[in-house]
């Protein structure tokens, strides 16, 4: 197994300092020992003018620096102006620099928060920025419409749901960024790539170089790597594009959008996370209404890729640890159509608006999946097919003929797959269980593609084979499974039915990632357990805010409401989110669209054009070559991209192919270096910090929080609660988790219950039960004597209970009196006094202590005098290891 341990950012902490003719950005590492410098010039009204020096200064020099350019900038006395160098703003990293029709701006991150963290490796979330105008108000030329595109650019919140990492690569999966280290080389082509002068432009390969050279690979050498990102799902390229050839790849932070959550699942003690990430594209984006189909590049609306990692917390590396990550995909039907909003009604009629006889637009974007993702492409379309009048059908009868066209150019092994049912027909049917049709197409699916994990398999699953397990499909390797293909789901709008079909198969994975982890017996999870009710919790999350982004509102249809278990009080909520829906839909998804469009540079604007609210539609915005004549005419036949076939079912992004290998610089580093230096990274021990400070994770739950009151029931995640065990809070509304985490607390602390008898002779009345505080009911229990100091057992005086309430067990008999004198008779510990009020130390005898004094001495450099045996053993030593 390669070494993928990712190369830290040496940009994490930002400082802007300013002159009255420029902008000094002082940016550092965590350490704060290694420090980079930026001069922006403030005297250009237009341009942007940035030099990096490329050096790096110690923190030393870097006062200096900065001391030199406060004295240099001071102004004579009586002088008006500014005088010396002042601290503008501390930032976390650079977004990107706009410009409208006057000067450039530039965007800082100014407040982050930990979400999750995979391996060592910690995402954030923005939290809050801060836009600088860079031009000082002497060279300003101002603008009357200046102001409206910068409040249009501001309404793209950057605080809600916009995630960045300074050592993983977000754009990417998991499974990509680790096998992305396989790429052959020879010496002969490192030596060159690395005596090459050419940019950064993709990523860097760092080699250990203590270690020789084998053959062709280099994954054995690699010590960390820095990714070139997936441009469709990065939201900032634009904005870095007029710095990213000038400027160190340090400075470069690319963000995505979408959601990021993480919750603990606790095994019988043991941590494991389960994260999700979900991409959304930065290409055809938009509102719900205002983006429908495809572009003509192959670009869908609403496109997501949602990835689960799983892995054990309790090993943080990506070395040794166990990772194990699943792909799916959702997006628009990958056809020209839209609706009209002329008349706005809640379901506008949908209108195919060009013929597609050759699927040239499907193609396109089948080919996009089929580079990244490989094969099989497999599509689950869940939109209606019996209507009165026809509305979803139209898709349908459009979609499934483009399908079988590219279909009879493909290899039969490599076809892509179509799978359609009428999710909303069935959910109205008694006869029908909706999820657990999900559940079959679930299996069907992941057994078809696989899912991703780093390590082989486990000896347990020798030990307990299961039958589902030999004809899992994927890639085997040896050094574990790769994913290969994807699911593709879509309804019409790709909120409510597609993420509920989402989870049904993300759960279907979920069970088979925990026992290809070694932590189930069985590749099978049931609802009503904690393991599942947490996964539903975060993939709720994840739908609510992929919804509030695309609809402008939550979920109207969720898990519990399929599954016909929803509450009462449910339904008025649903039909809060409708209205809310309607209304972002009628009247703020125009300016919400011409802020995405502004924001990613999809429109920029120039004193000559019209200005983008003058526009009468976006189309030609977001179809560029609709207008021009196009140089190569793509064949209908062979409609995928040259070498993508040879390599399936792997994808072609990802195996070693000339393509990537082009794509490389080497650079050698240290082993030792701050860069690669994970402990230091996550612990920080050169500043002082607390624990809330180093284990701030914003965790979306965590299993305990599901798990039911009673102490006597099984603890596993993965056993079947009824609905009275886990009590009312947990189904409930999401704000009383707290409320949930505190009386269990409370209940944990509290003495134990009393007995049948004691609650029978109690009062007849279950209100006036239910009222008593703890105070009586800790009287009403049996006292407990906690044993005496210098006692070496504890004593207690309680009758005996029955092991199945507390442990879950049922002993046949109680134990007998021989057996209690031997069990009254082994020490349970060696203090004299061992409970939660006392502790007494035990005593040590003199040769025990002088031995701890010699070695106190020797620590500090007080080293006594050898005795000749000492003297004898060193000498043997020295002949044996030297001579």
């Amino acid at each position: 197994m390669p070494l993928t341990a990712t190369v830290i950012s040496g940009v994490q902490k930002c400082v802007l300092y300013e002159t009255r003719a420029r902008y000094f950005l002082v940016g550092s590492n965590n350490a704060q020992t290694k420090h980079r410098v930026l001069k922006i010039d403030r005297t250009e009204p237009r341009d942007l003018v940035i030099i990096d020096d490329k050096h790096v200064y110690s923190q030393k020099e870097v006062r200096e620096l900065l001391g030199r350019l406060d004295l240099g900038n001071r102004t004579k006395i009586g002088q008006k102006g500014s005088s010396g160098l002042s601290r503008a703003v501390s930032a976390f990293g650079i977004v990107g620099f706009v410009r409208f029709l006057e000067g450039h701006y530039i965007i800082l991150i100014t407040k982050r928060r930990k979400m999750a963290d995979i391996g060592g490796h910690s995402i954030y979330k923005i939290e809050d920025t801060n836009m600088i105008y860079i031009p000082n108000d002497s060279v300003r030329v101002p603008h009357p419409d200046e102001a409206r595109y910068v409040r249009m650019f501001q309404n793209v919140d950057l605080s809600s749901n916009f995630y960045f990492s300074y050592s993983y690569d977000l754009s990417h999966s998991l499974q990509h960024n680790v096998t992305l280290l396989k790429v052959p080389y020879s010496p002969g082509e490192v030596d060159k790539l690395h005596n090459s002068s050419s940019k950064l432009e993709s990523f860097d390969i760092f080699e250990d170089e203590g270690l020789p050279t084998q053959g062709l690979y280099m994954s054995a050498l690699v010590y960390g790597l820095r990714n070139k990102p997936y441009a469709k799902y990065v939201w900032n390229s634009r904005l870095l594009e007029k710095i990213q050839d000038t400027v160190h790849p340090d400075w470069l932070m690319y963000i995505i959008h979408g959601f990021c959550g993480q919750s603990k699942l606790l095994i019988y003690g043991r941590p494991v996370y389960v994260t999700l990430i979900a991409r959304r594209s930065s290409r055809f984006a938009g509102t719900r209404f205002l983006k429908r189909g495809a572009n003509c590049e192959g670009d869908v609306a609403n496109e997501v890729e949602t990835e689960q990692i799983i892995h054990d917390a309790s090993v943080m590396s990506l070395t040794a640890g166990s990772y194990s990550s699943y792909v799916q995909v959702r997006g628009s039907v990958p056809l020209y159509w839209s609706q009209d909003i002329s008349t706005m009604m809640p379901k506008p009629p949908i209108r195919l608006d060009q013929a597609d006889p050759y699927a040239h637009v499907a193609a396109l974007h089948f080919d996009q999946m089929l580079q990244r993702f490989g094969s099989p492409i497999i599509i689950l379309n869940l939109v209606k097919k019996r209507e009165k009048r026809k509305h979803e059908k139209i898709l349908s009868e459009e979609l499934y003929p483009a399908v079988t066209n590219l279909n009879q150019f493909l290899p039969p092994e490599h076809c892509i797959e179509y799978i359609a049912w009428d999710m909303a027909r069935y959910t109205k049917s008694k006869l029908c269980n909706v999820l657990d049709r999900l559940g079959l197409i679930a299996e069907n699916v992941v057994k078809r593609t696989g899912f991703y994990i780093n390590r082989a398999d486990f000896h347990c699953h020798t030990l307990r084979p299961d039958e589902r397990w030999g004809d899992l499909g994927g890639l085997v390797t040896a050094h574990g499974r790769l994913q290969t293909g994807v699911l593709r789901t879509n309804c019409v709008d790709c909120l409510d039915r597609t993420n509920t079909a989402q989870f049904m198969v993300g759960k279907c994975a979920l069970a088979y990632q925990l026992y290809a982890l070694g932590l189930t017996d069985k590749p099978k999870l049931q609802f009503d357990t904690d393991c599942v009710r947490l996964f539903e919790e975060l993939y709720e999350d994840h739908g609510d805010t992929l919804s509030l982004q695309y609809g402008g509102s939550q979920l109207v249809h969720r898990v519990k409401t399929y599954r016909k278990i929803a509450p009462w009080t449910q339904h008025s909520k649903d039909i809060m989110q409708t209205l809310s829906r309607y209304y972002s839909n009628a009247f703020s998804d125009a300016d919400r669209q011409d802020a995405i469009n502004l924001f990613l540079q999809v429109y920029q604007p120039v004193e000559s054009k019209p200005h983008l609210w003058e526009l009468p539609t976006d189309f030609y915005l977001h179809h560029s070559n609709t207008m021009a004549l196009p140089q190569e005419r793509r064949s209908y036949t062979y409609w995928w991209s040259e070498g993508v076939l040879s390599h399936l079912p792997v994808p072609y992004d990802e195996v070693p192919c000339e393509k990537n290998k082009q794509k490389v610089a080497v650079k050698r580093v240290n082993q030792y270096d701050e860069s690669t230096d994970m402990y230091t990274e996550f612990f920080k021990p050169y500043e002082l910090t607390s624990f809330d400070d180093t284990f701030c994770i914003a965790m979306t739950n965590s299993a305990r929080q599901f798990m039911p009151k009673s102490v006597g029931l099984d603890p596993s995640p993965f056993t079947v609660r009824k609905p009275e065990e886990t009590g009312k809070s947990v189904l409930g509304n999401k704000s009383n988790k707290e409320e949930t985490v505190l009386q269990r607390k409370t209940a944990a602390s509290a003495p134990p219950p009393p007995s049948e008898e004691q609650i029978s002779s109690s009062s007849e009345d279950d209100s006036e039960e239910d009222r008593e505080d703890d105070a009586t009911a800790s009287q009403r229990s049996t006292p407990i004597k906690l044993a005496e100091s210098g006692d070496n057992v504890r004593t207690q005086e309680l009758p005996y209970q029955p092991a199945r309430e507390t442990y879950g067990l049922n002993l046949s008999a109680l134990p007998s009196e021989e057996n209690l004198l031997i069990y009254h008779r082994l020490p349970v510990s060696s203090f004299n006094a061992d409970s939660i009020y006392e502790v007494l130390q035990p005593r040590v005898d003199k040769d025990s202590r002088d031995m701890f004094l010699q070695h106190i001495e020797a620590g500090q450099g007080l080293i006594g005098s050898l005795c000749k045996e000492d003297r004898l053993i060193y000498r043997e030593y020295i002949k044996n290891r030297y001579m």
